[in-house]
Order: structure tokens, then C-alpha cells, then sequence
């Protein structure tokens, strides 16, 4: 799986960004897919995910109400809609996918994206 994110730049407080992330590669593989974030000298945190299944979704508390996850598995593409943007949003973000395709030893699998940085300032 190759995950491929765009849509990253710099916006000021209160306004929004939409990310993208297009996989491709053995997409029929991936059981959930999300975006984490992470700011200089802090850990990787998630910010939202779906399922591929039944599209369910799950949010930090930080981004319930002003981040929105969604897909389009025909594009094999989730994005993240990030409205509201504060200055602590401020991170890189990655994308990630959930493989059911074992590894040798190591099922499930996760794969990134090499990410894309966010910067919310005035």
C-alpha cells in the first residue's frame, strides 16, 4: 500500500484546509484509514479514522466538531476537512492505513504517508 497525501499549507486561525490522501497499491487490503499528526517534540496523536467496512468514524476530542474524515472509494482518497483551525493545530499529518495482509510475521500492517505540514498562524 502507498499512501500519497496532499493539501497541507499555511492558513490563518479560524479558517480551513481539506487534506487528501490517495492510496493505491492492495487497497482492497486496508480494514481502516486515518490521520495523525504530530508537533515538533510531541508524539504521533490520531485525529480521525474510518472504516472500510461499514465507513464508521472515530475522532480525538480535539477534533470533534471542527474536523470532518471521509472517502471516496472509488478514488481510493480519505480527506480530512479541518475547519476552525486553531494555532495548536499546528503539526505535521500523516496518513495511515490499517493492511489485513500479513507481513511475513507482523498482521496486521501499518503503512504512512510521508506527510504534509500544516501551519496555522496570523
Amino acid at each position: 500500500v502507498q499512501l500519497v497525501e496532499s493539501g497541507g499549507g499555511l492558513v490563518q486561525p479560524g479558517g480551513s484546509l481539506r487534506l487528501s490522501c490517495a492510496a493505491s497499491g492492495s487497497t482492497f487490503s486496508i480494514s481502516v484509514m486515518g490521520w495523525y499528526r504530530q508537533a515538533p517534540g510531541q508524539h504521533r496523536e490520531l485525529v480521525a479514522s474510518i472504516r472500510s467496512g461499514d465507513g464508521s468514524t472515530d475522532y480525538a476530542d480535539s477534533a470533534k466538531g471542527r474536523f470532518t474524515i471521509s472517502r471516496d472509494s472509488a478514488k481510493n482518497t480519505v480527506y480530512l476537512q479541518m475547519n476552525s483551525l486553531k494555532p495548536e493545530d499546528t503539526a505535521s499529518y500523516y496518513c495511515n492505513a490499517v493492511s489485513t495482509v500479513c507481513l511475513g510475521p507482523v498482521c496486521p500492517v501499518n503503512y504512512w504517508g510521508q506527510g504534509t505540514q500544516v501551519t496555522v498562524s496570523k
